[in-house]
């Protein structure tokens, strides 16, 4: 089964409510219990709740845990500015929106990334590899995950917003989550999109290609989106709240 198929089972449905000025994102799984997160990147609140679960159900909960809320995201606003990626056992790494804690083990051999019990990253690189090396191979990871992703957001979306995608690419980008050649029908997205939820990933791409419909972000264009992918603001609202980019 390829990856983006997986992903499909993991993740059904995104919304966002307001709970006393704080953003919750709600994401529907097929799962028994609803589980209520404060990610330490940033302070933003995730709900994983099951498909039947109400938006009104998650608000009382929400409600119900706010001092425990407030108190995580004062913490987290108070805390000192995180040191620069130094790539050794024990940091925090994301992937698909979710934490992994960083472990890394020596080895003869080739360099790889395994995850393990949905909680650990383990990079494998050569005794004496510098840190230099091991983001380049942990980036390496991430780009290969992408590239299995994306031709299937491709085929999928092509037939919906009614156009071809000719070329599309992978890189690091500074300014913007994703860019769109409209002359030649290239596609850029950025390596970052990797470490955000797969809802963001297919956000931004579906948004590209739209830009093959109307170069402008005009009534237009919001109303193409709208058409296609309603609940767009939800991922456009989370990227627009985290860092672009983050060097390892």
């Amino acid at each position: 089964m390829m990856l983006w198929n997986r992903l499909k089972t993991r993740v059904t449905k995104s919304s966002q409510i307001i709970v006393d000025d704080i953003d919750v994102q709600i994401v529907r799984k097929n799962i028994k219990n609803l589980n209520l997160r404060v990610y330490s990147s940033d302070g933003r609140v995730r709900v994983a709740a099951p498909m039947h679960v109400s938006d009104d159900a998650v608000r009382l909960t929400v409600i119900d845990r706010m001092i425990w809320i407030k108190k995580q995201q004062l913490r987290l606003a108070n805390r000192p500015e995180p040191l620069p990626r130094e790539m050794v056992s024990g940091e925090q790494h994301y992937y698909l929106g979710e934490p992994y804690l960083l472990e890394v083990i020596e080895r003869h051999g080739k360099h790889e990334v395994t995850i393990a019990n949905n909680t650990d990253l383990l990079l494998y690189v050569k005794p004496g590899t510098d840190m230099d090396k091991r983001a380049s191979v942990l980036n390496e990871w991430y780009r290969q995950q992408i590239k299995t992703i994306i031709p299937e957001l491709i085929q999928k979306w092509e037939p919906v917003v009614g156009v071809r995608v000719d070329e599309w690419a992978i890189k690091k980008m500074k300014t913007r989550w994703g860019t769109c050649n409209i002359s030649s029908r290239r596609i850029w997205l950025n390596l970052e999109l990797m470490k955000k939820p797969v809802q963001c990933l297919e956000y931004v791409l579906v948004h590209e290609m739209v830009h093959l419909l109307e170069r402008y972000h005009n009534k237009n264009f919001k109303a193409y989106m709208d058409r296609f992918m309603p609940d767009w603001r939800v991922q456009d609202a989370l990227l627009k709240c985290e860092p672009l980019a983050r060097d390892l």
